[in-house]
């Protein structure tokens, strides 16, 4: 394509000039003549909604910005049609000596001016008409001075009023005080272009947001991450500049030519389900053509400038383009892509500032490239005959769960739900600092996984429900045989297996996307069940698997803990749905010892949320039909919204939890001292809040991950066995005090 040639796409009635080469810059602000090269085309088609001029980098006007340049065109072609510049309008041949050279001037101000720099042509005018009243003056005779008065008032007076019902015009008005022709001052304040790389997909919107004020500001790897407060809004700003965004030129040129060549050698499908190998060898491969590329067109690169441009390559060839950014940020939870998804921008849910508009704007490019990766990876369809497609994804920093819909359930075309998890598990010490729960309640969840009690963990989407089973695995034994059912894979099995658990897992069939070759998952959990004598975990208890965990709840019990997750508000709320909703028999429910409740909680203003253990109730085996009724939920702790905080009741206080009793009764130094178990669930409370404080003190967050957590959890109960061995009895004080040492010797204290 030659410089200034031009691409139109009549769907989209989108405008694509090529500036390659061209002498000038691509920016309609800052260059007079890309400003009438746009307008000249937008006068030859006629419907253009957006801009976009390519050189290096692309610069792309939407349809708000495109509507100004539309508005001069029109008053262009207004002025054309109604023969403005023609003798006959201007009084014929015997006017001219009246005023000789005004079609000259008309040509200049519509024709040339117009189109580079209307504000110019308005000023133009507006001394025009000056010039003429004085002229009219000066008028020799009644007939020039009626020449003069034909040329304002069928010219100029008409120009000047086209011209003043234009918003261009508008905005100019009150700074045209001193204002010289050619300045370019206005425009930049006028036209704000979204901008990218030329390599890049995704637009860029690198002005910041009006009269927003910076509240935030931190880096993410190479890209600088700001967040602003926007007057009038109650949503926050999230701006993020990327390294790509701060290459010289030369830079630009040999990712470019790096690009079109890796463009020609994209991997095959099937080498996508390997991201890490093709990743690694997309990187090495583009080390080597950006050298390449480099020595071609004479740029010197360091190693790290290399490197920098080869990471870069990566991310738009073998990778997820922007997404990874953002997944990059530990700091956002959510990612949210709505369709149609060229018209907006994406959103996130970040975890200081909660819902943020992003500065980033995918094209429909970008949307089908990542579908298609998802759809490739997960190796299920995403199609009209399955118009939903749920995975999770290992992304550079992270894992993530991909929720995609596309016709024909979406009639906009491709939307995206992205729920980013942490890149390691959660742990009852992160929750504890988080203020998800107190260390009470984590020392009581504490003891009934070790109780190896029946559990589902309940709340609704995003209030922390699978995060908490994670940190729950973490509380049993590495050596605990633990077998994992899920259909979309989120639980953190990886990680568990890098710190030496003895875990299965198994892969049922999505009760959303119904993949015929996958199994489906009641007949998945009856498989685990002969899998061995093993804790079962059950990702999310979603259909019929749920009278297939309970048959395991009824034979599990008191054997091996039987957990998993499932949405409900409340301990009824998840009776209601399981009995109600998904058909498992009354009797068959009291197999359910425990019932966690996760919420996410707003403030009195609506404007903020927070996570939060509400409840965590115990379900009693003496009644028959209604558990409501029949009082069988009993609550153990409950939340303080005054406090903020989980408060124990005076059932768990005064010895009177069935459930706990019941694990009681099998431990010989328990059983019937009520005051032996609530000393060890303090114990445990006490051994995580001091790794809370500890890790503050020392400004050690590490410590509060899954590594430390776990070594913890084995020192603890390798005390209590060392003492109970020693002196027969493992009393509180003294297991704290050694672990205590313990500990402190790890951090060489």
């Amino acid at each position: 394509m030659k410089v200034c040639d031009y691409e139109y796409d009549a769907d989209k009635m989108k405008l694509r000039i090529n500036c390659m080469g061209c002498l000038y810059g691509a920016s309609i602000e800052d260059f007079e003549e890309c400003m009438g090269r746009v307008i000249d085309r937008i006068l030859e088609l006629k419907k253009v909604r957006t801009v976009v001029l390519a050189k290096n980098r692309e610069y792309e006007y939407e349809y708000e910005q495109v509507k100004l340049l539309r508005e001069i065109a029109n008053v262009i072609e207004e002025l054309i049609r109604g023969k403005i510049i023609s003798r006959k309008n201007l009084g014929g041949e015997e006017c001219e000596r009246c005023y000789p050279g005004r079609l000259q001037k008309l040509q200049y101000i519509i024709l040339d001016l117009m189109r580079r720099d209307p504000i110019g042509a308005y000023v133009e005018c507006v001394r025009e008409i000056r010039r003429t009243n004085i002229k009219m003056k000066k008028a020799v005779s009644k007939k020039c001075y009626n020449c003069i008065l034909l040329y304002k008032a069928n010219a100029l007076d008409v120009i000047k009023k086209k011209l003043e019902a234009t918003k261009i015009i508008q905005f100019a008005m009150p700074h045209l005080s001193g204002y010289h022709i050619g300045d370019r001052s206005l425009y930049r304040e006028i036209f704000l272009p979204s901008v990218r790389p030329n390599f890049m997909l995704t637009r860029y919107m690198l002005t910041l947001p009006e009269r927003g004020k910076s509240i935030d500001r931190y880096k993410v790897r190479d890209s600088i991450v700001e967040i602003f407060k926007v007057p009038d809004s109650a949503q926050y700003f999230y701006h993020i500049i990327p390294p790509e965004f701060k290459l010289p030129e030369e830079q630009y040129a040999v990712l470019d030519a790096a690009r079109r060549y890796m463009a020609e050698h994209k991997p095959k499908e099937a080498e996508f389900v390997r991201t890490k190998d093709i990743r690694e060898v997309f990187f090495s491969i583009g080390k080597d053509m950006i050298r390449e590329m480099a020595d071609k067109q004479g740029v010197s690169l360091t190693l790290k400038e290399i490197e920098t441009l080869a990471t870069i390559l990566t991310r738009y060839t073998a990778g997820l383009g922007v997404l990874e950014l953002l997944l990059a940020d530990e700091k956002i939870q959510d990612i949210y892509i709505n369709s149609p998804v060229e018209t907006q921008p994406i959103l996130v849910y970040h975890q200081d500032w909660e819902e943020c508009k992003t500065n980033l704007i995918p094209s429909m490019e970008d949307a089908e490239a990542w579908a298609t990766r998802l759809r490739i990876q997960s190796g299920r369809p995403l199609d009209e005959a399955n118009p939903v497609l749920d995975t999770e994804l290992m992304v550079p920093g992270g894992r993530a769960r991909f929720c995609i819909i596309t016709r024909t359930l979406s009639p906009y075309g491709i939307g995206f739900a992205i729920r980013r998890h942490r890149d390691k598990p959660w742990t009852l010490p992160l929750f504890i600092k988080s203020r998800m729960l107190n260390p009470l309640g984590a020392g009581l969840l504490s003891f009934l996984i070790d109780g190896m009690v029946s559990l589902l963990i309940a709340g609704g989407r995003g209030a922390g429900k699978t995060s908490m089973m994670g940190s729950l695995m973490l509380e049993m034994l590495p050596k605990t045989r633990i077998v994992v059912i899920e259909d979309t894979l989120e639980l953190p099995v990886d990680q568990l297996r890098e710190l030496h658990y003895n875990i299965e897992r198994l892969k049922s069939r999505s009760v959303i996307t119904r993949i015929e070759t996958e199994m489906p998952a009641d007949e998945a959990l009856r498989t685990a069940l002969r899998l061995g004598d093993s804790a079962l975990i059950v990702g999310e208890v979603r259909s019929l698997e749920a009278k297939a965990l309970y048959e395991a709840m009824r034979i599990g019990a008191l054997s091996n803990v039987v957990a998993g997750t499932i949405h409900g508000e409340s301990a009824y709320g998840v009776y209601d749905r399981v009995v109600n909703d998904l058909g498992v028999p009354t009797t068959s429910f009291k197999a359910t010892d425990i019932i966690p409740i996760c919420k996410s909680l707003r403030s009195a203003d609506g404007l903020h949320r927070f996570r939060r253990v509400t409840e965590i109730t115990e379900i009693r085996k003496e009644w028959e039909k209604n558990p409501l009724k029949e009082e069988a939920f009993v609550n153990l702790m409950e939340y303080s919204g005054k406090e903020d905080t989980l408060k124990p009741t005076d059932t768990f206080v005064n010895g009177e939890s069935e459930i706990l009793n019941r694990i009681s009764s099998y431990v010989k130094e328990w059983s019937g001292n009520w005051e032996a178990v609530w000393e060890n669930i303090n114990l445990r409370a006490k051994i995580k809040q001091t790794i809370v404080e500890l890790s503050e003190k020392l400004n050690k967050p590490e410590i509060l991950e899954a590594e430390w957590v776990v070594k913890s959890n084995q020192k603890f109960h390798l005390i209590q066995e060392e003492l109970r061995k020693e002196t027969g009895a493992a009393e509180p004080d003294e297991v704290y005090q050694k672990w205590l040492d313990w500990f402190k010797s790890l951090l060489r204290m």
